[in-house]
């Protein structure tokens, strides 16, 4: 009898840990975007290849959506806001917000600001979906946070004076700090009364239409260079970056997170700057320092840490409703 309670708890908390480490692949497949994008910029501009990508992933989403309309009906003015956030304010304003920080404030307090964007996860799903922190969970945020600093800045400290962060550029990229967390928390909440499927099909298809207005205001041409080749080479790229950190990543994402925290996703989603240095080490053949690599294995230590917790907060709860 004992065995097949034991049996029968591993079967029913797997989930909680395999959803964390979905997650964390889900993010990770993100760094894989520059491979594609690097050569989609020299014909086209961010939002053209944005726009693209969504018109790509509309085709891929919508039969999936038709299959799923059902869900529709029961959608809620409070699940409309929260999918306005995901689709419109995580993908589309989030980016448009931090890519302008970039060029309009100081660098290193702009990418700094940005890594604040677990503690507006962490706080919104305290408030919005009442969700307390597991026991330790603090001190793996600080190891976590550590981690991400030493992967961007290393030993070095980023910025000279106060000042830096007093400007226009600094709230854009805390406004996009704090989308990104926003559209954590408002997944999560979405996950709680549909498909997970579902929710990732509307966020590429909402996003849509903001695109198409985005792109119009910016008014640049479209071109592509390189004749036949060059076209292929575009068309190609365009693919694999739409169905692999976009599709793939989304539907492994929000697959994981239908079972994960928000609180403890927006840490594991901390292995996409991992990715980004494997990318640049493997592909562009950029010399790792040992400050990289200190901060990589903190933020897999944090990682490894997290996923133990929720082992053991699902044999808790296990033994709490047979109790």
């Amino acid at each position: 009898m004992s065995n097949v309670s034991a049996s029968s708890q591993g079967v029913r908390t797997a989930p909680l840990r395999s959803g964390f480490w979905l997650v964390v692949l889900g993010a990770a497949l993100w760094g894989v975007d520059p491979l594609f994008r690097i050569i989609l910029l020299k014909s086209l501009t961010s939002s053209q290849i944005v726009l693209l990508e969504h018109v790509v992933l509309f085709l891929v989403a919508a039969p999936v959506m038709w299959r799923q309309r059902a869900e529709l009906k029961g959608i809620r003015l409070r699940q409309a806001g929260a999918l306005l956030v995901v689709s419109w304010g995580g993908s589309a304003v989030a980016t448009i917000l931090f890519t302008k920080a970039l060029s309009s404030g100081d660098f290193n307090a702009v990418l700094l600001l940005q890594k604040l964007q677990p503690l507006f996860a962490i706080g919104l799903a305290a408030v919005i979906l009442k969700e307390r922190l597991p026991k330790n969970f603090a001190p793996l945020i600080i190891v976590a946070l550590l981690g991400t600093y030493l992967l961007t800045f290393g030993w070095t400290i980023p910025f000279g004076h106060v000042n830096s962060f007093m400007g226009v550029g600094s709230l854009m990229a805390l406004g996009a700090a704090a989308l990104w967390g926003g559209s954590t928390v408002m997944g999560r909440y979405l996950l709680g009364s549909m498909k997970y499927e579902t929710v990732t099909s509307l966020r590429f298809i909402l996003a849509l239409p903001l695109l198409f207005v985005i792109t119009s205001m910016e008014g640049a041409p479209w071109q592509i260079t390189g004749g036949i080749s060059g076209s292929a080479a575009v068309a190609i790229n365009l693919l694999l970056q739409a169905l692999l950190p976009g599709l793939l990543s989304m539907l492994l994402y929000y697959k994981g997170l239908n079972t994960t925290k928000a609180s403890v996703a927006t840490l594991a989603e901390l292995s996409f700057p991992m990715t980004g240095i494997l990318i640049n080490w493997i592909v562009y053949h950029q010399l790792v320092t040992l400050p990289q690599i200190i901060g990589f294995a903190l933020i897999w230590t944090a990682l490894f840490f997290i996923s133990s917790q929720q082992s053991r907060q699902g044999h808790q709860a296990e033994l709490i409703k047979q109790n």
